[in-house]
């Protein structure tokens, strides 16, 4: 029986193997902290469940648009401007079955055969394979816990080739924890603006999930917003993972790009 060459590029997920083996210990009653999944520690709030049980009550049990229902993207744009100070239109929102498709679907629309996409180490498991996935390479760019797990921006210069298209930015980090300051934003902001066509998936899940108090998005940052590509849910931050609830906010283009693709 032969696999197609595209899914034998791929390598299991770390992540499932990891909490596999965690599942396994547990079961021999060995006491374990599984560290391997992001799964928060309480349960979704109860207004949501009572929202969700009004919601099959009032029958939304049909298909809805592919973005979305509208009155869930104006909510998104509605926190985008509340939280992070942004501006958006529900065209820029696009929402998917959690953050991870909504990462998926972006590199599947942007990336093509030979593009580099940059990952800063360490990263989630993730990420580089949905760039094999798409035909792309990705290029690891290390960031050790002397530099609190956040890469320069001279590293960052140092990685781009001609053949850049993307950038993934993950903060709050999974897996490190490590939390960009807007100054250190700034700095690579700095870098990117002398390379206009690199697009930069901003990954915000762990938004509300820091040790620092405060968050800062790199769309926040002059010039960068048209070519950001903000990727967020609501797994985290409200313990809703199995809900598989994700968006992102994007330049219009990539946004319809994403949804033919979703479609």
């Amino acid at each position: 029986m032969n696999l197609s060459a595209r899914l034998n590029r791929l390598e299991p997920s770390a992540t499932l193997a990891m909490s596999q083996k965690s599942a396994e210990l547990k079961a021999q009653g060995i006491d374990i902290i599984n560290l391997s999944v992001g799964e928060p520690d309480f349960n979704t709030p109860d207004a949501i469940k009572a929202a969700a049980h009004k919601a099959i009550d009032d029958n939304y049990s049909r298909y809805s648009p592919v973005p979305g229902y509208p009155v869930l993207r104006q909510a998104i744009v509605d926190k985008l401007k509340r939280e992070n100070g942004l501006d958006y239109t529900p065209a820029q929102i696009l929402c998917s079955n959690g953050a991870k498709q909504s990462v998926c679907n972006v590199i599947m629309a942007i990336v093509g055969e030979g593009d580099e996409v940059i990952i800063p180490a360490p990263y989630w498991v993730s990420y580089t394979q949905m760039v094999k996935l798409a035909d792309g390479e990705p290029v690891i760019v290390p960031a050790g816990i002397d530099q609190n797990f956040k890469i320069t921006p001279a590293q960052l210069e140092a990685a781009i080739t001609p053949r850049t298209r993307a950038f993934i930015l993950c903060s709050p980090s999974n897996p490190t924890g490590a939390v960009y300051s807007h100054s250190e934003l700034q700095a690579l902001a700095e870098v990117f603006k002398k390379h206009p066509d690199i697009i930069v998936l901003s990954d915000e899940i762990y938004e509300h999930i820091n040790y620092v108090g405060s968050h800062a998005s790199i769309a926040q940052i002059d010039g960068m917003k048209e070519r950001t590509v903000i990727i967020n849910g609501v797994s985290k931050a409200y313990a809703m993972t199995g809900w598989r609830i994700g968006f992102i906010a994007a330049p219009e283009w990539i946004v319809k790009a994403c949804n033919k693709l979703q479609g």
